[in-house]
């Protein structure tokens, strides 16, 4: 076992140690505050026996928030405490926190929060608001670290309560540190130490400056803020400082990471994560005494466990509020600066933009990440570069980008031109365009997230109608939006509750007038008896997916129905069953067509797939062999609505195809028609020279039923010989003479 895996805590036996008021003074009580007792036994276990400072740690424990505030009343003299975060709920460590300082004015024990659970790290207003010494998580927690971590602590906790002996020291450091908590940038936080460092020793604010090194390069570091005659020095890098002596000073502190006590100055280090640390200089008449030294140090402590806090602070805010990659305001971000313009009251002059880059996902797909993260980083730079100055620009989504400017200056014709001209992405001309949603705040009635929502409507109808385009938000485009919401839940309620069902068209032989076939289509009754016409809701579930278990429901029902049929009738009958393309898509259609034809035990020569012409055109490598598979099995394939699409003859000769239906639409206007005759007449041509049979759907009069059987048509379906029937009364159809 490596010596890293050696180190890991591990669940061992409890080993407590008895406690009395004699040994108090030679030991270190160590509050223990979690509700696994395996944590309890293997902290005890990993550091039994250890010293700190010349004592040996006393091990107090609470399996509980409320316990442990039982053992804080009745227990004094505790160093540190080993504080769960997540125990009794998902904050009762944070909750514990609050009562130790506040509740019971507990302000030197310190405190080291440990998780188990790294998603739930401390609350901004406890990191700031109280004295927490560290937070680990339990994993990272090995026996060195933690005795080093304790070490800190407990080097804290002789400190504090030491100085909160003396005459000053305690009052003067805490109100400090609790002041510097409230800090929550770290430019902020360095003139809060210039603030209290002036006031620990009663000086002006003159002579102080505040570096901070980022790139481990002491040189480099950043003068972050400065008091007095030398505020000019803010903003400036060591290395270009005028006055040498002082960048000579915070550098040699940063280099060799200790405070420097000079005869006219001092130096001071606040180590912070990741090595982004922290020195200030303080310029002194007379060198320090030692309780002003000790003073220091005390101070410089707790000055480092509140840096730390406050870098995490800034870290967590700057991800909350600032996309990472991009380096511009987030959706958050962006929400919030909505807020604010819709509580001011000139709203009818600011306009929202959404921007989407069309096709963005297949490029990303297809010229991988690191083309996309570049497409999305040169798309900013055009933005900022053509948009006006005072334009907020942040990413909202994926490739969606929100824009929140004046409507006088966001002009409508300069936002079209954005993308006109190609991009020069890595040598090569990338050519883009954008749909965007647009829409004025005095539109909205609600607070930022509805703004965004109502631009998102107005670029869902642009992507769908005007792609490449401006797209205004209105209010009926909100109000269809909630209708298909609400249609798109009642969908799935009905679906649940039995609500729809198959009915089965005839389809009959133009020449012998006999029934020949059914096509299942599915139907929607409401409790009230009314019924949701196809045209609304199949597209619904197209879109929404649900397509894939409904139809998978309509082909099972429409084989077992089938089998019902055949042995009513005694004769063999074609079941047309409708597949949408995100049927065909599904990695698993082929098996639940065998299994539906397993199920139902029919011949699968009776059963007839029907697909719409631009199904058929889309993919055609994928089309062709899935077709080729399904054919393998006996099953008959016909494209419905031929003739409405724009199909490639070359490629229709391709696809391993039995039957074309001739859409309603040009049955209905032949007569009249003269052009929709000759399509008819073209398509019943085309089909024969490819040898396959024909269909037509719509029939309602006789007068068309016998011109598309002189023009050639095989077969037909339509009012004119039955409305399309629930089971019962198809069977009651077929055994009418």
């Amino acid at each position: 076992m490596s010596t890293e895996n050696q180190d890991e805590l591990f669940s061992f036996d409890d080993e407590t140690h008895p406690h009395d008021d004699a040994g108090e003074a030679n030991t270190w009580r160590i509050l223990i505050v979690d509700d696994d007792v395996d944590v309890h036994q293997s902290t005890g276990f990993a550091l039994a026996n250890t010293e700190v400072f010349g004592r040996q740690l006393e091990f107090l424990h609470a399996y509980s928030a409320a316990e442990a505030v039982a053992v804080l009343r009745e227990q004094k003299h505790i160093a540190v405490i080993l504080l769960d975060v997540v125990m009794e709920a998902d904050d009762s460590g944070l909750q514990l926190v609050r009562i130790i300082r506040k509740e019971l004015g507990n302000t030197e024990a310190r405190i080291i929060l440990r998780t188990g659970q790294p998603g739930y790290a401390p609350e901004m207003e406890a990191i700031r608001d109280y004295d927490i010494n560290d937070y680990k998580t339990k994993s990272e927690l090995s026996r060195n670290r933690l005795y080093t971590a304790l070490t800190a602590a407990v080097r804290s906790y002789d400190q504090i309560s030491a100085l909160n002996a003396s005459r000053r020291g305690l009052s003067m450091v805490i109100r400090a540190s609790s002041q510097l908590m409230a800090r929550q940038g770290v430019s902020e936080f360095a003139a809060g130490i210039i603030t209290q460092i002036c006031g620990l020793f009663g000086l002006p604010p003159e002579g102080v400056v505040c570096a901070y090194d980022q790139s481990n390069r002491p040189d480099q570091a950043l003068v972050i803020a400065a008091a007095g005659s030398l505020t000019n020095c803010i903003n400036q890098y060591l290395d270009a400082l005028p006055d040498h002596a002082i960048a000579h000073a915070l550098s040699q502190c940063l280099r060799e990471r200790v405070n420097n006590y000079g005869a006219h100055f001092t130096t001071l280090f606040f180590p912070g994560q990741a090595h982004n640390d922290m020195a200030a200089y303080l310029q002194t008449e007379k060198p320090l005494n030692e309780l002003d030294k000790q003073l220091l140090e005390v101070f410089c402590t707790n000055i480092t466990i509140t840096l730390d806090n406050v870098q995490l602070l800034t870290q967590l805010k700057d991800h909350a509020y600032n996309d990472q990659l991009l380096h511009i305001p987030n959706r958050l971000a962006f929400v919030h600066a909505l807020d604010r313009s819709l509580r001011e009251d000139n709203r009818s002059a600011t306009t929202l933009a959404l921007i989407d880059i069309d096709g963005f996902s297949e490029l990303n797909d297809a010229l991988g990440h690191q083309h996309g993260d570049a497409l999305l980083r040169a798309v900013v730079e055009r933005l900022q570069q053509r948009l006006p100055a005072d334009t907020l620009l942040a990413r909202v989504a994926g490739d969606v980008f929100g824009i929140l400017a004046t409507t006088q200056m966001l002009d409508q014709a300069n936002l079209i031109e954005l993308f006109r001209q190609p991009l020069a992405l890595e040598q090569i001309n990338q050519n883009l365009s954008a749909t965007i949603g647009l829409t004025c705040l005095d539109q909205i009635d609600g607070n930022g997230n509805d703004a965004l929502k109502a631009a998102n409507i107005a670029l869902k109808h642009g992507k769908q109608h005007q792609r490449g385009e401006i797209c205004h938000f209105t209010r009926d485009m909100e109000f269809e939006t909630r209708a298909r919401v609400r249609l798109l839940q009642n969908l799935r309620s009905a679906f649940d509750r039995e609500r729809l069902f198959v009915v089965y068209q005839p389809q009959i032989s133009l020449a012998t007038r006999q029934l020949i076939g059914v096509e299942a289509l599915l139907r929607w009754r409401n409790d009230d008896g009314s019924f949701v016409p196809p045209c609304d809701f199949i597209p619904l579930a197209e879109s929404s997916g649900l397509i894939i278990s409904l139809g998978e429901w309509v082909l099972r029902s429409a084989c077992h129905d089938l089998k019902k049929l055949m042995k009513s009738s005694g004769q063999p009958l074609r079941m047309a069953v409708n597949v949408s393309v995100m049927q065909f898509r599904q990695p698993n259609y082929l098996e639940t067509l065998d299994r539906a034809l397993a199920e139902s035990g029919i011949d699968p020569r009776l059963l007839e797939l029907e697909i719409t012409e631009s199904v058929a055109m889309l993919e055609p490598g994928f089309m062709i062999s899935l077709l080729n598979e399904i054919k393998a099995r006996g099953i008959c394939i016909a494209i419905d609505d031929f003739g409405t699409g724009f199909s490639s003859l070359s490629y229709l000769e391709q696809l391993n195809v039995d039957r074309l239906k001739i859409d309603i639409s040009f049955v209905r206007q032949m007569e009249q028609s003269d052009g929709s005759r000759r399509i008819v007449e073209t398509i019943i041509q085309l089909g024969k020279s490819l040898q396959l049979e024909l269909i037509a759907e719509g029939i309602e009069q006789t007068s068309q039923a016998e011109l598309l059987t002189r023009l050639g048509c095989h077969e037909g379906q339509g009012y004119l010989f039955s409305k399309p029937l629930e089971l019962p009364a198809l069977l009651a159809f077929m055994q009418t003479p």
